[in-house]
């Protein structure tokens, strides 16, 4: 288990906010494929929901996840004692992950609680991106768990820092590109 000196502030929330953009750009990579994204938004159960994947704002999406994972790090920071000094911390952040942010939102999210009571998206609509929230936020915690608690590992600060770097320089450049055939 680390020493106090790792568990700071800035070491836990750089790391989640690192390891939290480069599962987010991968998976949601992986299921926009998979699961064909495209279609499924255009879907009217969804199209009023949701903007559609050629939508600007949806290919700058990466670009905000180092906010969404400064906010996760806080997060993990304030449990730290219980994230990064037992055994099973990574099951305790992800399963506060998917009760408090998935299950359990407090508005209508699909596939949440509240989504299936109050929105009119069939269940299947719902339930079709549960996969890949579930395995992008086990990712996020198994990977951020093990990094802090092993932050020496050169290799990986290394391959982490450049994903993250390839996962907010990709949308860049497309959007950059499509700016460019604009004109």
């Amino acid at each position: 288990m680390p020493d106090a000196g790792k568990l700071t502030f800035w070491a836990i929330t750089l790391r989640t906010t690192v390891v939290h953009t480069v599962t987010y750009f991968f998976v949601g990579l992986l299921a926009f494929t998979l699961f064909n994204y495209s279609a499924r938004f255009a879907d009217p159960a969804l199209s009023s929901f949701m903007r559609q994947t050629n939508d600007p704002l949806v290919a700058a999406g990466v670009l905000f996840q180092p906010l969404r994972g400064l906010l996760f790090g806080i997060v993990f920071y304030l449990l730290r004692d219980i994230l990064f000094s037992t055994k099973n911390g990574w099951l305790v952040a992800w399963v506060t992950l998917v009760i408090v942010g998935i299950f359990s939102t407090f508005g209508p999210a699909p596939g949440s609680v509240e989504g299936l009571i109050y929105t009119k998206i069939p269940i299947e609509g719902q339930l079709g991106g549960l996969t890949e929230v579930l395995t992008q936020s086990l990712l996020l915690s198994a990977l951020t768990v093990y990094w802090v608690r092993h932050s020496e590992v050169r290799w990986l600060n290394w391959v982490l820092s450049i994903l993250f770097i390839v996962a907010l320089l990709l949308p860049l450049l497309g959007l950059l590109a499509r700016q460019a055939v604009a004109l």
